[in-house]
């Protein structure tokens, strides 16, 4: 009746109901945009990938990178998390074989929704994902591989921190030639991306001086078959022997040439996992002399920031373990994401992440990292360590300063 006798009032009474409803609703998918802008971010939760090697013969590489990333995620998480939201890091076991960690990256893709992949270990690993990457524009950070294939061509998914191999082995090719004044250098390698990319660093660096490889040996990925790689080596008795593999094969080398009375000095690019290797060679005293080339600064040395960082955080959530130099590697690039995902803006998509990434100068203490829409290279800092007496890793400042190994008393 009263629709009758007041049309007009009826008709605005129905239009104030739309406004009011297209209101409630715009207002509910603003709400709900902002917390689900993108796979892997809820109101509460970052949800971050990441597959490496955690069993097989470099499971010790994959284990000590996750232990100290995660050890910064849970120091983050326990003090509030990234603008209320918790860090929640899947890890995936690929056993250091490309074709798992494949299968793994696309399962985190499409079923887990991750908002982003992290942490991947190795070269061989990190380039089979790659064509997923760029298929599925997601972001790809601080994969642990110095290789050229991560960096060339320019991706702008794919964010590295560590320095290139490129860099190592200029660096231990040119402290070989200037400071010890050494030029018959050998390469032992790892006969896959990874190996290669490290054999052509090596080869770039000894061409600058006018020289090249006097010889070359090579074992199969996840084996410790040295043999042939051994008597091709030794055969050529090479002043030095720069190196480029995992712990297990590398130090089973060393071993080996050692037995053969070899008086080569060893050199292994940063990958081997340096406290590791040194574990292995400690019971004879074969590992001392061994130089290792870093792109962090020494897990023990306190007078830099990240470093007392580190070892506080790493203790804290990690009681009784040893730190190291791969631990470290896996919390400076935990502490790095953290930071640029704390400058994010509230809706948080991976375009978002890739803007913020590209616009960052980021000191964690001492070590600088920083990227721009051209350049996804984090940092180009190489450091130098050695195995010392009693088989535990030093600093080193120069090759004048190393211990020299004595075959009669290796200590």
């Amino acid at each position: 009746m009263f629709y009758n006798y007041f049309p007009k009032a009826s008709q605005t009474i129905k239009n104030l109901q739309k406004t009011a409803l297209f209101t409630m609703i715009f207002f509910i998918c603003i709400s709900t945009c902002s917390f689900a802008a993108d796979p892997g971010i809820s109101k509460n939760e970052i949800l971050i990938g990441q597959s490496c090697a955690l069993s097989g013969p470099a499971a010790g590489l994959g284990k000590s990178y996750l232990a100290g990333a995660d050890a910064y995620f849970k120091s983050i998480n326990d003090s509030g998390g990234i603008k209320g939201r918790k860090i929640k890091l899947i890890s995936a076991d690929d056993g250091y074989e490309p074709e798992k960690c494949k299968q793994n990256t696309t399962k985190m893709i499409e079923t887990d929704k991750v908002f982003m992949l992290f942490g991947y270990v190795g070269t061989p690993t990190a380039k089979a994902v790659l064509p997923v990457v760029e298929q599925s524009k997601i972001p790809f950070f601080a994969p642990m591989t110095g290789a050229e294939a991560l960096r060339k061509p320019f991706s702008k998914y794919v964010f590295n921190i560590r320095a290139s191999y490129l860099k190592e082995t200029k660096e231990l090719v040119d402290r070989l030639i200037n400071e010890k004044k050494l030029r018959k250098i050998a390469v032992f390698y790892q006969d896959d991306d990874f190996g290669k990319s490290g054999f052509d660093g090596v080869k770039a660096a000894m061409e600058q001086y006018g020289e090249k490889i006097i010889a070359t040996g090579t074992y199969t990925r996840n084996t410790i078959a040295v043999e042939k790689a051994v008597k091709d080596i030794s055969s050529k008795a090479p002043d030095a022997i720069i190196m480029i593999g995992t712990y297990e094969p590398c130090a089973e080398f060393i071993k080996e040439m050692r037995v053969l009375k070899s008086k080569a000095l060893f050199l292994n690019i940063s990958f081997v996992g340096s406290e590791i290797l040194a574990d292995k060679l400690r019971e004879k005293g074969e590992g001392i002399g061994t130089i290792i080339s870093q792109i962090v600064p020494f897990p023990n040395y306190m007078k830099m920031p990240i470093v007392k960082d580190f070892n506080d955080i790493f203790e804290k959530y990690n009681k009784g373990k040893d730190v190291d130099s791969i631990g470290f590697e896996g919390f400076i690039a935990a502490k790095t994401l953290c930071k640029i995902l704390s400058e994010m803006p509230e809706s948080m998509t991976r375009e978002d992440f890739i803007k913020t990434a590209e616009s960052q100068q980021i000191d964690l203490g001492g070590f600088n990292i920083s990227f721009d829409h051209t350049n996804h290279q984090g940092s180009n800092l190489v450091f130098l360590t050695q195995i010392g007496p009693g088989g535990y890793l030093t600093r080193l400042e120069n090759l004048y300063l190393m211990y020299e190994y004595s075959m009669e008393n290796p200590y």
